[in-house]
């Protein structure tokens, strides 16, 4: 599914805005914004832990205009599960809330209509989502002491009032959180595109459509001059002398395939460059490339989850300052525009599918993996031709020791499914939690190791001469294994303000001197090529006795103010750069 585009040949109606929205038949309609996350918009408690059901309202015309077309709607997320209905009926429905999905309306509404469009919104999390929660009890914040009775039957009460949990350690936000788009294109029309460069220049396409008929595709350079062409629904042509996508600080070079398919035309930014991993180094254009960035949340005050793109800017430009060059899609895809941006800035993605929460045994055992495998397969269609996505992490901290056999049985057929998925075959992680890693069968198989360690932090809490003596010898172990390593989280509550004499658990001084101990370790070690702190900003998440106002290990406050930590880094990150010259 190609993202919306308006040109010459294709036209597209925004209904971002102002909808109806309500929790129930009986009650009256009440204005929501779209696209955001609910959640935030109303201080009435049902919004924060609504779990079920809710159902938005908004009426959309058909323009004359399109006569002759076909015409979609076009929703790029709604969390989790959505049901679309057109004057009352059912016209189509998605399983996921962080990948697009369209619905075909020619034939249903004519050209100069209107009509009432329903989108329903299940924000229910279990066993059997991606990403997994639980019906009462807190599964992230501990065990709430099971077997004790009064507990257990507190608990069951919860189940009756349908108090639906995250298993994760952040906040559940749902709704239209991206752009509903109703969208037009020539009666035949592309599909799909897919590009396959390399730093020769040669660039292998493929093009799928509706209707037969010539294919030609045109590659322009930055400046909108051609450079190379080609013929056909699939074929490879060569770039002179190409310029290559670098990660920044270099140049992001993009060009742009414009592909032509009777009155359709589509337009593409790519970028050259190619990834791969040569024993413990991980090369970007046959150059070694060390990830330094924090992984961060599509996460802020009122829009919660919702697109906001001047957030991203933002975002995008303290990364530039901080001299990071790359974060992780903790825990989800992105919304498309972020990776458009880092398309142009230079940043990298390492893309991750929204399986967070697998802790326990039986969440192998829900039927996930056909499912898992279809999120797999729609990140990797959505994604496959951004030059900043150079990784595909299938998850995030699964329980992969003490029932070792079956993770892996789970989750190498994944593994698979991405190399044979992806054109340009990218490396393929899983990030793995703390837990015994000698016992792992799964991690160790990854082309590229994520670890997420707190020694310091959620063990060994506040000695930080005990937490270096145990991550190096972890290290050790990983060193044995002769694969690329990056510390993928790493990091300690901060109360931005909070300051001590001493380096004490919560100030910012001990958050700068637990990173500080941190890359210590890191530094000795050339098998390690990437430090991913954990978090570039403070973020919000469910009660629980561990968070007060959300998780505060952000580098920088929720609303973008930094902490000494982003200050100690900015130095280090750009003594790396530095050095890497």
């Amino acid at each position: 599914m190609l993202y919306p585009q308006n040109n010459g040949s294709r036209t597209l109606v925004d209904l971002s805005g102002i909808w109806e929205f309500r929790f129930q038949e009986d009650e009256a309609w009440q204005r929501i914004a779209v696209p955001a996350s609910y959640n935030d918009q109303s201080p009435d408690p049902r919004f924060r832990a609504k779990a079920g059901t809710v159902v938005y309202r908004t009426r959309i015309a058909v323009p004359a205009a399109w006569r002759g077309m076909r015409w979609f709607l076009c929703f790029d997320g709604v969390a989790h599960n959505a049901r679309v209905l057109l004057n009352g009926t059912e016209i189509g429905s998605h399983r996921g809330g962080f990948l697009p999905f369209e619905i075909e309306l020619t034939g249903r509404l004519a050209p100069g209509e209107t009509g009432v469009l329903e989108v329903e919104a299940d924000n229910r999390i279990n066993h059997s989502t991606l990403p997994i929660g639980v019906e009462g009890g807190n599964a992230f914040f501990g065990s709430d002491n099971p077997g004790i009775p009064s507990v257990e039957a507190g608990k069951r009460l919860q189940q009756e009032r349908g108090i639906n949990l995250p298993a994760f350690d952040f906040f559940n936000y749902t709704g239209i959180q991206r752009p509903v788009r109703l969208c037009a294109v020539p009666a035949e029309y592309i599909r799909d595109l897919t590009l396959t460069p390399r730093i020769s220049g040669e660039v292998d396409w493929r093009v799928e459509t509706e209707g037969t008929g010539d294919i030609r595709i045109e590659i322009l350079d930055a400046d909108g001059k051609p450079v190379a062409e080609g013929r056909g629904a699939q074929g490879s042509l060569r770039v002179p002398e190409p310029r290559l996508w670098e990660p920044w600080p270099g140049t992001p070079y993009l060009y742009t395939a414009r592909v032509t398919f009777g009155e359709d035309c589509y337009e593409l930014p790519f970028g050259i460059r190619e990834v791969r991993i040569e024993g413990a180094r991980f090369l970007i254009n046959g150059k070694p490339f060390h990830f330094h960035g924090p992984c961060k949340h599509e996460d802020s005050a009122f829009h919660g989850r919702g697109l906001d793109p001047c957030l991203n800017m933002t975002d995008v430009n303290l990364y530039h300052w901080m001299h990071a060059n790359c974060f992780r899609t903790s825990h989800y895809p992105y919304a498309e525009e972020m990776y458009q941006l880092c398309d142009r800035e230079g940043i990298v993605i390492v893309d991750e599918t929204p399986a967070v929460g697998m802790w326990a045994a039986e969440d192998y055992g829900w039927g996930l993996g056909d499912y898992h495998a279809q999120v797999l397969r729609d990140m990797i269609a959505r994604d496959k031709n951004h030059p900043c996505v150079v990784a595909w992490s299938l998850g995030n901290e699964p329980g992969t020791d003490t029932f070792a056999r079956k993770a892996y049985e789970y989750w190498h057929p994944l593994y698979e499914l991405a190399h044979r998925e992806d054109p340009q075959s990218r490396p393929v992680t899983l990030v793995g939690c703390q837990n015994d890693y000698t016992k792992d069968e799964t991690i160790p198989t990854m082309d590229l190791v994520l670890i997420n360690r707190y020694y310091g932090w959620y063990n060994l809490s506040g000695d930080l001469e005990a937490a270096k003596y145990a991550f190096r010898m972890e290290l050790d172990w990983w060193e044995k294994l002769g694969k690329p390593v990056v510390l993928s989280e790493y990091g300690a509550d901060t109360v931005a303000g909070l300051h001590g004499a001493v380096a004490e658990m919560f100030t910012e001084e001990y958050q700068v001197a637990f990173y500080e101990a941190m890359s210590e370790c890191l530094d000795e070690r050339a098998f390690v090529v990437g430090e991913m702190p954990w978090n570039f900003a403070d973020f919000a998440t469910c009660q629980g006795p561990m968070r007060a106002g959300g998780n505060r290990k952000g580098l920088f406050t929720r609303d973008r103010r930094p902490k000494m930590a982003a200050h100690y880094f900015r130095k280090r990150w750009e003594e790396m750069d530095r050095r890497a010259d």
